[in-house]
C-alpha cells in the first residue's frame, strides 16, 4: 500500500495592518471628497460669476466666515447651539428607541397584541411635526428640553418599533423548528437565535432614527425655546438677514447628523461585522 501523502495545509491570507486598512478605507471615500470639494468650488464660482445675491444664496467662503466667526461667542453662538440641540436629539432617540423596543418586544411576543398596537403606531407616526410640535410646547413648556425630546421621540418610535419587531418574528423557521427540537426554552431561543436575527434590524433603525431625532429637535425648536438651539438661530438669523449665519447654522446640523450617523455606523461594524451588509460596506 502506497502512504498517504501528508496533508498540507492551506495558509491563510495575512491580516491587513492598520495602515493599509486606514489607506484603504481613504480610497475607497476620497472620490465622495472630492466630489463634495469640486460642488463647494463650483458653488463659489457660480456666485461669483453670477453675483447672486447673499440673501438668495449666500457663498461657501461667506457661509464659512460666518461660521468661524460665530462658532464660539456672539449673538448666535454656533457651537453651544449644536451642543443643545444635540442634546435634545440624543434625549428624543433614548426615548423613542426605548418605548419602541419594548413595544416591539411586546409586540413580538403576543400575537394577538399587534392588531390592537400596530395601527396606534401607524397613527402616530402619520402626525404632522408642525401639527404635534406646538402641543408638546404646550404641556412640556417651550423652554424645556424636554418638550423638543418628546417630538424626537416620536419620529424615532415607529421605525425602531417596526424594524425590532421584524427581526423578532423573521427567525428561520428551520432553526426555530431546530431548537424547539432540542426542547429549548423561549428565554434561550430568544437569547441565542432572535436577539442576534433582529440586531441588524435594530441597526439599521438606528441609522435612520439619528437623522429624524435631528430633524425633530430642530423642528420643534421653530416653534419656541432656548435662543442657544440650532433651530432658532436659524429663525433669527434669517429674520435679521443675515442668511451666511443661517447657512452656517444649517451646514452645521448636517454635519452633527452625519456624525451622529457615522456613530451608528462603526457600532454596527463593532456589534455585527459576520453580517452580510457590514461586509460588503468594507473596502477592497
Amino acid at each position: 500500500m502506497t502512504a498517504a501523502a501528508p496533508s498540507v495545509g492551506v495558509p491563510m491570507p495575512p491580516r491587513p495592518s492598520r495602515v493599509s486598512r486606514i489607506g484603504s478605507a481613504f480610497g475607497h471615500n476620497l472620490p465622495a471628497v472630492l466630489v463634495g470639494a469640486a460642488a463647494l468650488g463650483i458653488w463659489e464660482l457660480l456666485i461669483r460669476l453670477f453675483n447672486v445675491r447673499a440673501f438668495i444664496l449666500p457663498a461657501p467662503s461667506a457661509i464659512g466666515a460666518a461660521l468661524v466667526e460665530n462658532w464660539g461667542a456672539g449673538r448666535w453662538p454656533l457651537f453651544d447651539s449644536a451642543m443643545a440641540t444635540l442634546f435634545e436629539a440624543v434625549g428624543g432617540l433614548v426615548i423613542g428607541t426605548v418605548v419602541g423596543i419594548v413595544i416591539a418586544f411586546g409586540v413580538a411576543r403576543w400575537a394577538n397584541a399587534r392588531d390592537a398596537v400596530l395601527p396606534i403606531a401607524v397613527a402616530a407616526n402619520a402626525i404632522p411635526i408642525i401639527a404635534i410640535a406646538p402641543i408638546f410646547n404646550a404641556w412640556f413648556g417651550v423652554t424645556n428640553p424636554v418638550s423638543k425630546m418628546m417630538i424626537a421621540a416620536l419620529l424615532v418610535f415607529f421605525p425602531v418599533m417596526i424594524n425590532v419587531t421584524r427581526g423578532l418574528t423573521s427567525v428561520e423557521p428551520s432553526a426555530l423548528e431546530l431548537m424547539r427540537s432540542y426542547a429549548a426554552s423561549e428565554w434561550t431561543i430568544l437569547r441565542k437565535l432572535r436577539l442576534p436575527n433582529a440586531l441588524p434590524f435594530f441597526l439599521t433603525a438606528m441609522k435612520v432614527a439619528t437623522t429624524l431625532s435631528l430633524i425633530g429637535a430642530i423642528v420643534g425648536e421653530y416653534f419656541g425655546g432656548s435662543s442657544t438651539v440650532i433651530g432658532r438661530v436659524v429663525v433669527q438669523s434669517a429674520s435679521a438677514l443675515r442668511f451666511d449665519v443661517t447657512w452656517a447654522a444649517i451646514f452645521l446640523a448636517a454635519v452633527t447628523g452625519i456624525t451622529f450617523y457615522l456613530v451608528i455606523v462603526a457600532l454596527e461594524r463593532t456589534l455585527i461585522p459576520w453580517h452580510a451588509s457590514v461586509r460588503s460596506q468594507e473596502p477592497n
